[in-house]
């Protein structure tokens, strides 16, 4: 048995059509919620009081806020473009370069960015898949004060047009 994996995703956003020097500007922005920032950052047991104790941030924070763990706000930014940049992605293969560059408060509203910067689909780098491409992605993020807070760099392996699943085993059978 084989799946339509076209009919899994959006009909977009496939290794060609990505293109060196495209930037991507997308849809949806995101309120940063405390519920959001508290729970991920305990859930991850970082302990920086910061991120989850108003009362010590009132005292000596620059915002007098909590500010949000920077992991949030890169998984936020992230999230936010991968609709257009991850919909056909097979595997994650890196990030790196991230900087966070103003801090990110609760109800701060972030928009995500995208700039393709590299292609390579040669078979040294498509990790044994076949008929992908690596991409590599520089991700920023802004808040509604158009303020750059976090950039960052991704490569992932994007499906090409010609992927299918012929042959492979399909789940549960």
């Amino acid at each position: 048995m084989s799946i339509d994996a076209a009919a899994l995703t959006g009909r977009g956003n496939y290794y060609e059509d990505f293109v060196v020097g495209d930037v991507y500007e997308h849809a949806r922005g995101k309120t940063m919620e405390a519920l959001e920032n508290v729970l991920l950052t305990n859930l991850v047991l970082n302990t920086a009081q910061l991120h989850f104790n108003e009362d010590l941030a009132e005292k000596v924070a620059a915002q007098k806020h909590r500010i949000v763990f920077g992991g949030v706000t890169a998984s936020l930014v992230i999230g936010l473009a991968m609709q257009d940049t991850g919909e056909q992605a097979v595997e994650e293969v890196g990030l790196d370069k991230v900087r966070f560059r103003v801090s990110v408060i609760h109800g701060d509203t972030l928009y995500a960015f995208t700039e393709v910067v590299a292609k390579d689909d040669s078979e040294a780098v498509c990790r044994g898949h076949k008929e992908v491409g690596l991409v590599h992605f520089r991700h920023w993020g802004i808040n509604q004060r158009n303020e750059t807070v976090f950039e960052g760099e991704r490569r992932a392996l994007i499906k090409k047009q010609s992927f299918n699943t012929k042959g492979l085993a399909a789940a549960g059978g």
